[in-house]
Parts: structure tokens; C-alpha cells; sequence
């Protein structure tokens, strides 16, 4: 029996002699003959930057275009340099991504890179003020009499007494097409009733705006965001009624706003990776949210940012994944990437119109909404950095 065991391993040993032989004269034959490498594949592994991990550092070369000078595109009510504020250090500080790099973004490459295309922005009022960055941005804040407004081809036209749905600029000398549409939800929004002019609206939340149905065929870079108009005052001001599968909402589960909003992110998102084969032109963004920073109360209760100190709370970020829960969970899977601003631009509340809002009532303070030039501008250069 032990003999029968020691033929048994000898020959098992002979063979495994056999394989190591072979395969020193394989690995000699490979290296003598390039030829046989270079006809075999070549396997290349890519490291996909974090955008959203990284630092706020100093820039003295910083701000991008003038708040007094771009008066062309930039509402006067985020022009903090009109203001009555008097420090602008928020002004001089720049995102730098960990572990890579970022090129600084300049208006003619940006042209050259978007020849012929459109971005557009859809979304609420921090979806227009990150518009407004990009345009001033591209012009330096300077005066363009060459830009044309294109508005009409989108259907942006004002009502009376009131502004139009969006705005959209073409640059002739590149073609290219800069745009926003208001959808404040990132769902469709109709009249219940056309013929009474108090009517109530059905937002339906798994249907998209009807702009972006027409229009998604003529866009190459899309940005959506949502967030800040989830709450019942809102809606009930607005007299929106949750609809969906075309009839108001009867399911509990969507009857609270965070549900409601998460379900509507979903959808839209979706929706859009659905339309990336029929439209393979389209890089398609979701930007998270935007962080407000009320401290001491909400924006009707006292809610304050005084700090006018940049990088107080902090600088530097390490974290892997987006803090916006919504946003990561329903881009997961799909074709759209998500534009990961929030956790970067919570360490910034410096930045915020504060208390020197123009159109504000006494004692009430802007934390929502940013001073420009400011953080949004960070946002488009990591907007910029992702454009193919």
C-alpha cells in the first residue's frame, strides 16, 4: 500500500516537472518573439476621477469674469459686488480634485470643444444661477453684441408681466447654443382645467417635462436638478397636485415630499437613460442638490449665514460617495453621471447672498442662493472637465 502511494505522487511529481518546463520555454519563445506579443490584445485598465473628492485652495487669479462687469447675463440680485457686501475673499477660492487633474477652464476651449452643440440646463432657480455662471463664464463677463438670443426657437417667450419659461444664447462663431428651462420639479406640469384661470396643476411626477420630450434630439450636454421646491408651501402656492399614471396620486407612499421627490429623481433619470440610444449624441448629467446653510432658523424664522469667512468649517473632502442619497441611488446603473456638488459646496456657506439680498424683507437672509462670481462657477468646471 505505501508503494502503491509513492508511484502514485512520484508521477504526480513527474508531471508538474513537465508543466514548469513548458512553461520556461514558452515564456522564453515569448520574450524572443515581439511578434507574438504584439498580435495578442492588449488589456488597459482607466482610473475614473472623483471630482467631488478633494480641497478649496487660495486662487489669486481668481474670479473668472467681473461681478460689475456681467451685467449682459448675470441677474442683478446675485451680483454680490452690487451689493452692499464688503469682503469678497469667497471670490478667490478654488475647487482642486484630489486625484486628478482639473484643466482651468477657458471660455474658447470650451467653445471649441461644444462646436456645433447645445447644453442646456433644466431645472429650478439654482439650475439658472449655475446658467448664468456658465455664461459669464465663457464671455469673461464681458459684452458680447455678437451672441444671439435664439429664446424663440425653444418656445421662451414672456408673458405678460412676467418672464419666459427659459433662456437660450448662441455663439455664431462656434455654433454653440448655451440654454436653461425652468422645471423647478423635473416633471410635467398642465393645467387640470385650461378654461378656468385659478386652476389647480397636475405635476406628474413619472411623466417628463414636455420640453425635454420635444427638445431632448437637438441637446448634447444635459444638466438636471431639483430639490428646493419640494415642500407643501410651495406646491399649495403654486396649487400643484401630485398625478401619477395620469390620475392624482392615491398611493401613501408618495404623499410625503421626500418620497415624492426621490420617486420624481428616479423617474426622470430613467427616463433619460431610456432616450440615450435613440439620442447617442447625449451626455446626460444630474447635478446634485445644492446644501442651504440657515443657521439659528429656516429663511422665514430668522435663519441666518453670517460667516464670511471662506473654509471655516472646513476645506477638504475624502469621502467616496455623494451625500446626496437621491442623486446617487438613481443614477446608479444608468447612463446619466451624476454632477456631484453637494458636499464640496456645503463646506462653503461664506458664499451665500446672506443678508445683502437686494430684494429681500428686512430680517430675512439668502442661504439658498450664491453669490456670483462664486461657488456655481466651481460647479461648471467640473461640468467642463466631464464634456467629451
Amino acid at each position: 500500500m505505501k508503494g502503491g502511494g509513492f508511484k502514485v505522487k512520484g508521477r504526480e511529481l513527474t508531471f508538474l516537472l513537465i508543466v514548469l518546463v513548458c512553461i520556461t520555454i514558452i515564456m522564453l519563445a515569448w520574450e524572443r518573439t515581439p511578434l507574438l506579443s504584439a498580435s495578442l490584445p492588449v488589456i488597459r485598465t482607466y482610473s475614473v476621477c472623483n471630482y467631488a473628492k478633494g480641497k478649496w485652495v487660495v486662487d489669486d487669479s481668481l474670479p473668472l469674469y467681473s461681478g460689475f462687469e456681467c451685467k449682459q447675463w448675470l441677474a442683478s440680485g446675485w451680483a454680490c459686488r452690487l451689493m452692499q457686501r464688503t469682503d469678497f475673499s469667497y471670490e478667490k477660492i478654488r475647487w482642486e480634485p484630489k486625484d486628478c487633474k482639473m484643466k482651468r477652464f477657458k471660455g474658447d476651449e470650451f467653445l471649441k470643444r461644444m462646436h456645433g452643440k447645445t447644453l442646456a440646463f433644466v431645472g429650478d432657480s439654482l439650475g439658472r444661477q449655475q446658467f448664468q455662471s456658465l455664461m459669464c463664464m465663457i464671455t469673461g463677463g464681458l459684452e458680447r453684441n455678437d451672441v444671439l438670443d435664439v429664446g424663440d426657437e425653444y418656445g421662451f417667450t414672456a408673458p405678460e408681466n412676467g418672464r419666459p419659461s427659459g433662456w437660450a444664447y448662441r455663439f455664431p462663431t462656434t455654433n454653440t447654443t448655451v440654454l436653461y428651462y425652468w422645471s423647478s420639479c423635473l416633471c410635467d406640469v398642465e393645467p387640470i382645467n385650461t378654461e378656468d384661470p385659478d386652476t389647480y396643476y397636475a405635476m406628474h411626477l413619472d411623466r417628463p417635462p414636455s420640453f425635454l420630450r420635444e427638445n431632448l434630439h437637438r441637446i448634447h450636454v444635459l444638466v438636471l436638478n431639483t430639490g428646493h421646491h419640494w415642500n407643501r408651501g410651495k406646491l399649495n402656492a403654486n396649487r400643484w397636485v401630485m398625478y401619477v399614471g395620469g390620475v392624482k396620486n392615491t398611493n401613501k407612499r408618495l404623499i410625503a415630499m421626500g418620497d415624492a421627490k426621490n420617486f420624481t429623481i428616479h423617474s426622470i433619470v430613467s427616463w433619460v437613460d431610456s432616450q440615450l440610444p435613440k439620442n447617442p449624441q447625449l451626455q446626460a448629467f444630474y447635478r446634485s442638490l445644492s446644501p442651504r446653510h440657515f443657521f439659528g432658523g429656516e429663511w422665514n424664522t430668522g435663519g441666518s449665514c453670517d460667516n464670511m469667512t471662506p473654509m471655516s468649517i472646513g476645506k477638504e473632502l475624502v469621502e467616496e460617495e455623494s451625500s446626496d442619497y437621491s442623486a446617487r441611488s438613481a443614477v446608479q446603473g444608468t447612463g446619466v453621471k451624476i454632477l456631484d456638488i453637494t458636499s464640496l459646496s456645503q463646506l462653503r456657506d461664506e458664499g451665500h447672498i446672506s443678508k445683502y439680498s437686494l430684494t429681500a424683507a428686512p430680517g430675512v437672509q439668502d442661504c439658498l442662493h450664491w453669490c456670483l462670481p462664486g461657488v456655481p462657477d466651481s460647479w461648471n468646471e467640473i461640468l467642463f472637465a466631464q464634456i467629451n
